[in-house]
């Protein structure tokens, strides 16, 4: 439709890169509060004197939230806009991130992490969607991997002060855990600088706030740019998304589902004919990454100091592994566009797997950190094409829903991971925990590859249509 077109015909400048920040400070400090747990682990040992099968649940502790946060997310998001869940979440999480730094015992401290993760779950699931429906199709791709590309800085602030904090002081832990409830002041900015997604406004029928978010972003670019903006190009055949059709630009009231989707219709119409292969490839994707990320991350500090290592040499190592981060983000940024997502996941997933590997058969420190940082690289890549592909491949009515069902699934891996490397780490040892990560990570290359679904320079509408098969 003619508004959706205007909307993403305007070239890529500073009202876009100013809600890349906003929305990228949020991962930033999602991603400290999910990496701090790593740092805390040993303290947490010692203060209480935790085995580690408790240790474990502490790891899945923040997943374990984030499951219900990203799952509640994505239904309210659908229903009452992407802006207020995404203000909301940061909220529940700075306030239950306090609460954990001044938990008295172990009890208290595992629920506040809980319900911290709620609120980075909600925040996390929600941000993509929304931002991706502000972006020009040829441009998504990027915009998306670089907007996850803000983790990496989350979790390279978290090792800092897993190094630099949490050793210094007596109770540096807790302090730790307290500098990661800052975002909170982030709050106000938000509230005055966000604008609702105008394809969700569209699609809840509010079609006057939609006109006057989109006539905003142009004047905005305009003023950016200094230059008159691109011709409105139409697009010929909508396809049947609801914020596709005419009827959405008119007065005529929305459907039921595009007021959003209650969790048993959503699951329906997600593994219906339509949509089922794209959830199931999608939902496969999220748990292996994300299972074999917080294996991984969860434990290499605890994994090193059991090489021989002390705490501060692997906090040392652990800055090196989470800076290989960044390139890795940042790289698969800029393929996703030229290798289409779905390539893209499927070759960071191969990378990531050789990488394990190749951890699994090594024993020295310096080593591991070598082979670690190149896992990170890779683990993170494919984390930026998960980011741009997720919310491309449902319609807009059920676009948070879907990306937040997807993260949730995902988030039983991170459950997952922790607890079978704890339960499990005696017996398999080194070689074994990093052998089944290589595993998980293959079947993830090969379902990629067969199942997936090309969407680089195609629009959010064209890619909603059912003759958007997987692989064309």
């Amino acid at each position: 439709m003619t508004l959706l077109a205007r909307l993403d015909r305007l070239p890529l400048s500073r009202p876009h890169y100013a809600l890349l920040v906003i929305g990228g400070l949020g991962y930033t400090f999602d991603a400290m509060d999910a990496a701090i747990v790593a740092f805390l682990l040993p303290s947490a040992r010692q203060e209480w004197g935790l085995s580690n099968e408790l240790l474990g649940l502490i790891g899945s502790a923040t997943p374990f939230g984030y499951l219900f946060g990203a799952t509640i997310a994505g239904l309210l998001g659908d229903r009452i806009g992407r802006r207020k869940v995404m203000m909301y979440a940061l909220a529940c999480y700075a306030v239950f991130s306090v609460a954990a730094a001044l938990a008295p015992n172990y009890e208290t401290f595992l629920a506040a992490r809980v319900l911290a993760g709620v609120g980075t779950g909600a925040e996390s699931a929600i941000i993509a969607p929304f931002l991706a429906e502000f972006v020009p199709a040829a441009r998504r791709g990027w915009f998306i991997g670089a907007l996850a590309g803000f983790f990496s800085f989350g979790f390279v602030a978290a090792a800092v002060l897993g190094r630099l904090v949490v050793p210094t002081f007596p109770e540096g832990w807790r302090i730790a855990q307290l500098i990661t409830a800052l975002p909170i002041l982030m709050l106000l900015w938000w509230r005055r600088s966000l604008p609702e997604s105008p394809r969700f406004l569209l699609a809840t029928g509010r079609v006057r706030e939609a006109e006057q978010v989109v006539a905003d972003f142009e004047r905005r670019t305009e003023a950016a740019t200094g230059k008159p903006l691109p011709p409105v190009v139409t697009p010929p055949d909508p396809g049947p998304d609801q914020d596709s059709r005419p009827s959405a630009a008119a007065s005529s009231p929305p459907t039921a589902p595009a007021r959003g989707a209650g969790l048993v219709s959503a699951l329906k119409f997600l593994w219906g004919k339509e949509l089922r292969r794209r959830t199931a490839v999608t939902w496969l994707i999220w748990f292996v990454i994300t299972f074999s990320y917080y294996g991984f991350f969860s434990w290499i500090p605890t994994l090193l100091v059991e090489r021989g290592i002390t705490i501060t040499q692997s906090f040392e190592f652990t800055i090196i592994i989470y800076l290989a981060q960044v390139p890795g983000y940042y790289s698969a940024a800029w393929l996703g566009e030229r290798l289409d997502r779905k390539n893209t996941i499927a070759l960071y997933l191969a990378g990531a797997a050789a990488s394990a590997y190749w951890l699994s058969q090594l024993s020295d420190p310096v080593a591991i950190t070598v082979a670690g940082a190149v896992l990170s690289f890779f683990l993170n890549g494919t984390y930026a094409g998960v980011y741009s592909y997720t919310p491309e491949v449902f319609p807009t009515w059920i676009r948070a829903t879907g990306m937040g069902l997807s993260s949730a699934v995902g988030r039983v891996g991170s459950i997952l991971a922790p607890l079978i490397i704890g339960m499990f780490a005696g017996t398999l040892g080194f070689a074994g925990v990093f052998g089944l990560t290589t595993a998980v990570l293959v079947v993830g290359v090969l379902c990629t590859v067969v199942f997936g679904l090309a969407t680089a320079g195609r629009s959010l509408e064209e890619l909603a249509e059912p003759s958007g098969r997987p692989g064309r």
